[in-house]
């Protein structure tokens, strides 16, 4: 069983930024595909960017440019940098391990004036 958190959300100003963070349980974490994920109120999840246990990224198009997946396997732990965020960046963030069935509790985004 694989026990993942996600922290950092909050309310920030359009343009602003916020920094995600997941820590997941397990010995193998550093070869293991790490996505974050969001899902807006009345939309379907979507992935917003995925990091491989070596390190190769794939983002989104809609944050390209704006998101950064990092990744600690020394902690066990996986980033999203989020900046110059929209309203549209809105929604609830969840951590995902191996890009299977393993999901963090969620973390609220809410980007707004």
């Amino acid at each position: 069983q694989v026990h993942i958190v996600e922290s950092g959300g909050g309310l920030v100003q359009p343009g602003g930024s916020l920094r995600l963070s997941c820590v997941a349980s397990g010995s193998i974490f550093r070869l293991v595909t790490m996505g974050w994920y969001r899902q807006a109120a009345g939309k379907q999840r979507e992935l917003v960017a995925s990091i491989t246990g070596s390190g190769s990224t794939n983002y989104a198009d809609s944050v390209k440019g704006r998101f950064t997946i990092s990744r600690d396997n020394a902690k066990n732990t996986v980033y999203l940098q989020m900046n110059s965020l929209k309203p549209e960046d809105t929604a609830v963030y969840y951590c995902n391990y191996g890009l299977g069935n393993y999901w963090g509790q969620g973390t609220q985004v809410t980007v707004s004036s």
